[in-house]
Order: structure tokens, then C-alpha cells, then sequence
């Protein structure tokens, strides 16, 4: 697979990239860059679902993509999702004795064989190929199509962002198939755990990409060396500006003392006009000389700052500022007892449930997909009512959920911030918001045109900033949406951070950098007649 001078436009003409030549091979490269750099856009590229601006790309194999968001699966069965149900419609027709001569050519014995292969392999070993595929969670229907990319075994395997949404055992499923599949790869993932084993990193941005040979962890180092070299370049760049304008205040005053000493001696009237006129001409030349070279100096100079200052700021991370709480240690935020919630039909989603969270401890839910982690959550918050058992919140909560539903996709950020927060004036949210770097403009966008990333960054502003800040700020897979210079600026803020923390998180980076002091793991759901579990924390 290559591209050459491959350039790539959004349909308003906006430039993703450009000039822009890769090849792949035999390797695993994981893609990174920061939100809208167009990493799905050059994956669809790859796979030969969008035409390049500019530019060719030739594949010379079979490409298998996997998107990262797909329609329900709706009446579709297993089979159907692997691709297979023709062939074991023949299969089916043979062994039942009602096959035809074509069926018989076209019977493929080893499909039942490959089919289990290939299930187990996604860690859905077991599973019913007549079984609908609507009925199986978010999480396994990703590793159902991951199945059937390996039944149809391209040359190149292109993944955009497939372990969001998947818990620890579907990560670790994912993990398992890249490290053991014998062709190319190339994926678009800001999980760390999946980008430590790639063969390389290719950084997308704006000037193209830089490919950095190993790792995430060899690509972290690299790109931190990067920033550090930047903000000494930055800092010498400062330093010549400073040195020039120094030398061209002396030279200035040089030339200012010379001409008084000329105009002394003119004034003398010693010596013949000519010779006079001579000098002020010789004095007049030099510094016009000396004026254009001090000028040239400037401008390079100042040129290479501004230079120095696009790097930095091309490779400084966000920053995401969030206001002291004044939490004492002993402080008593939440307690749940026994807490407990039933779906109306009986089902026992989640609990029950026994914490106490004291002053700014850290705290990770943890579980499968489908235990209840997000119903505890809204429990937490006081979204929802406990069932059964009992909540206390003596402490301010906010929650912040994936899609960060407290805001509405139709009002503006500015909008949003004073429905959040009615005693805001409209220049108090917009100050509140430019410190979340939503500044001018910017704060007037609409809440449906943002990216995952900026959606809450947003909703921090507006739940954080307030008259009366939460102190306890409840997340629900925060990093879900963010690309790796978002996550590394939450990491920051929710590390320096001096409030109360409950975290839902499938991200075991993330979870140790805003350091976790304890864990809740939750089990899968049970009838609300079960026995009582015990929740496990440690």
C-alpha cells in the first residue's frame, strides 16, 4: 500500500493534510494525531472508500477495514455479520439431502471449522452462527466484525479506533489478534496499552506526518524530547531578538554621538566646504548601511522567534485549568449502603453496592460491559434513585457521562454555560469559557459542531467554573472520545486536581496517571432476586 503526495480536503474545502506519501507493509503501525487531523480520513483512503484530492494510492493486496462506529445490527444473524450465511445455506441444503450438483461443487467443508477459528480467536468461542447479532452487546458486535475480517484474511488490516467502548477483556482480545496476525496493520487509537507493541508510529497533522520508528512509549519519549528541544530553541530565539535590538540601540547611539561630533566640527568652519560635504556624504552612506543591516538583523531575528514560537505551540500540550475546591481530608462526599438499582422488569442492573468516599480520594469502577458501571454512576450523581438501600451526598457532585449529555446539541457554548449556570453574566461565560481555551469566537459555537474532545472540555468549563464548583466529579469513560494530547492535558488536571474522583475507565494509563487510590468491581447483572453480592474494592 502507498500513497504519494496524497492531499485530503473536507467537503467545504477545509485541507486535512496534503503532500502527504506513506507505504505499508508487513508491519503494525498505529496512526495518532490530535482530533480532526483526518486519521479516519486517510484510513478511508487506504481502503479505498474515499478518492484523494491529490495525489495516487496504490494497493497492491486486500485491504479489511474495521470503522469505528457501524448502524445496529438489526435483524442480521451471526452468519450474516461473518459474511457466511450462503455458504452454510449450501452446506445446510447438502447435509440435508436436498443439494443440487451445484451445491455439491460449491460446498466448502472446512467453513464450520474456519467459522470456529475465527470466533475463538475474538474470544466468542461457542457462539450460535444462527444467533441474531442484535442481541450481543456493543462490545462483542466490534469483535463479530472483527471476526469477519480475519475469514476474509486481507493483506492489510485497517482499524479505526477499535477498542473504544470495549472493557479490560475486550482490550486484551484485540491486543491478543494484532500481536498474533501475520500480515500488515495499520490503526487509529489513542489507547496506549494497543500502541505499545506497534512496529511504528506515524503522527498525522497539518504539515503531513512524521513516522517515529517503535512504540508509544519510544513515540512518548521522542515527542517529549521535541518539546523540550522547542522551548530551548524558543528560549535562544528570545535571547538573539533581545541581543540584536541591544546591538542596534548602540549602534543608534554610536551614530548619534558621531554626527554631534561632526556637526562640532563643521561648525569650526576649519576646513573647505568640498571636504565637508565629502564627510557628511561618507557619514550619511555609512548609516544608511548600517541602518538596513541592523534592520535585516531584526527581521531574521524576529522571524526565527515567531518560527520558535509556532513549534512550541505547535507541540506544547492543551492545558485544561480546573478550580481549587477547598475538599478537607476528612470531609465525608459520598456514601452508598447497600445501594441498589432494579429495571422496571425485575432485572437486577447493578448492586448492591457499600462505599464510603472521604475528602479527595480516587476512585475507579471497573467491570464488563453490561455489569451497571454507568447506573452507578447515576446513582452517585442522584440522576436516578436507588431501588433498594441507601445514598447520602453530602458533597456537590457533577457527572459528566460519554457523550457529555448535559449539554444540548443546538446552543451555543455560551448558551450552555448560562443555562448551567444562571447567575453568569454573558461576559462572566465568556471568560470562563476563553480559560478553557474557548475564547473569542469560539465560545458561540454550537454544542453539535464540537468533537469528542472539545464536548468536554466544554462541560468541565461549565460545571467547574460556577458560583459554587462540584467537589466531587463523577466521569464516565472520559477518554473515550479524546485523542492523546487531550487525554495527556485531562491526565494533568485531574492529577493536580484537589476534589473528590469517581471514574469509570476501561483505560489502565489514565487511571494510574490521576492515581486511583481504590477500585469497585462490578460483576455481571443479576435478577433482582439473587443473593447478595459482595462488592470488592481495593
Amino acid at each position: 500500500m502507498t500513497l504519494d503526495r496524497v492531499a485530503a480536503r473536507t467537503p467545504d474545502g477545509h485541507t486535512l493534510f496534503s503532500d502527504l506519501s506513506l507505504a505499508f507493509g508487513r508491519e503494525r503501525t498505529g496512526v495518532v494525531g490530535r482530533n480532526g487531523a483526518g486519521k479516519t480520513t486517510l484510513l478511508r483512503l487506504i481502503a479505498g472508500l474515499t478518492e484523494p484530492g491529490e495525489g495516487t494510492v496504490v494497493r497492491m493486496g486486500r485491504v479489511g477495514f474495521l470503522e469505528q462506529a457501524v448502524g445496529p445490527a438489526g435483524d442480521d444473524s451471526v452468519a450474516d455479520s461473518l459474511g457466511v450465511s450462503a455458504g452454510l445455506t449450501v452446506i445446510g441444503r447438502v447435509l440435508a439431502g436436498d443439494g443440487s450438483a451445484d451445491d455439491l461443487a460449491e460446498a466448502d467443508w472446512t467453513l464450520e471449522e474456519r467459522i470456529a477459528a475465527a470466533l475463538a480467536e475474538v474470544g466468542l468461542a461457542g457462539l450460535d452462527p444462527g444467533r441474531p447479532a442484535g442481541f450481543l452487546s456493543g462490545g462483542e458486535q466490534t469483535r463479530l466484525r472483527l471476526a469477519a475480517l480475519l475469514m476474509d484474511q486481507p493483506d492489510l488490516l485497517v482499524l479505526d479506533e477499535p477498542t473504544n467502548h470495549l472493557d479490560q477483556e475486550g482490550r486484551a482480545v484485540v491486543a491478543g489478534v494484532l500481536e498474533r496476525w501475520k500480515g500488515g496493520v495499520v490503526v487509529v487509537s489513542h489507547d496506549r496499552g494497543l500502541l505499545r507493541p506497534m512496529d511504528r508510529i506515524v503522527e498525522l497533522s497539518t504539515l503531513g506526518a512524521a513516522t517515529y520508528g517503535g512504540g508509544y512509549d519510544l513515540y512518548a519519549g521522542r515527542k517529549a524530547s521535541e518539546r523540550a528541544a522547542a522551548e530551548h530553541g524558543l528560549q535562544a530565539a528570545e535571547r538573539e531578538v533581545g541581543r540584536v535590538a541591544r546591538e542596534g540601540q548602540r549602534a543608534v547611539e554610536k551614530k548619534a554621538r558621531r554626527d554631534k561630533a561632526g556637526r562640532a566640527f563643521a561648525a569650526r568652519k576649519s576646513e573647505p566646504k568640498i571636504l565637508l560635504g565629502a564627510m557628511a556624504e561618507r557619514a550619511e552612506n555609512s548609516g544608511a548601511r548600517e541602518n538596513k543591516l541592523a534592520e535585516r538583523r531584526a527581521a531574521s531575528a524576529g522571524a526565527a522567534l515567531a518560527e520558535a514560537r509556532e513549534r512550541v505551540e505547535r507541540l506544547r500540550s492543551l492545558e485544561v485549568p480546573l478550580p481549587t475546591t477547598g475538599l478537607a481530608a476528612g470531609r465525608a462526599v459520598l456514601a452508598l449502603d447497600g445501594a441498589a438499582w432494579d429495571a422496571p422488569d425485575g432485572r437486577r442492573i447493578v448492586g448492591p453496592v457499600s462505599l464510603k468516599l472521604t475528602g479527595p480520594e480516587r476512585v475507579a469502577v471497573t467491570g464488563p460491559n453490561g455489569a451497571g458501571k454507568t447506573t452507578l454512576l447515576r446513582l452517585m450523581a442522584g440522576d436516578v434513585e436507588p431501588t433498594a438501600g441507601r445514598i447520602e451526598r453530602p458533597a456537590r457532585a457533577a457527572l459528566l457521562d460519554q457523550e457529555t449529555a448535559l449539554l444540548k446539541p443546538e446552543e451555543t457554548l455560551i448558551d450552555a454555560y448560562r443555562r448551567l449556570n444562571p447567575e453568569a453574566t454573558p461576559n462572566a461565560a465568556q471568560a470562563a469559557l476563553a480559560r478553557f481555551l474557548f475564547r473569542n469566537t469560539a465560545a458561540r459555537r454550537v454544542v453539535g459542531t464540537l468533537s469528542g474532545g472539545e464536548r468536554l472540555r466544554a462541560g468541565l468549563a461549565c460545571v467547574m467554573t460556577g458560583a459554587r464548583p462540584p467537589q466531587l466529579l463523577i466521569l464516565d469513560e472520559p477518554t473515550n472520545h479524546l485523542d492523546l494530547d487531550s487525554i495527556a492535558a485531562v491526565e494533568a488536571a485531574l492529577a493536580a486536581w484537589d476534589g473528590a474522583l469517581v471514574v469509570v475507565s476501561h483505560d489502565a494509563d489514565f487511571l494510574s496517571a490521576i492515581g486511583v487510590d481504590r477500585t469497585i468491581s462490578l460483576g455481571q447483572p443479576q435478577p433482582a432476586t439473587a443473593p447478595r453480592r459482595r462488592t470488592e474494592t481495593g
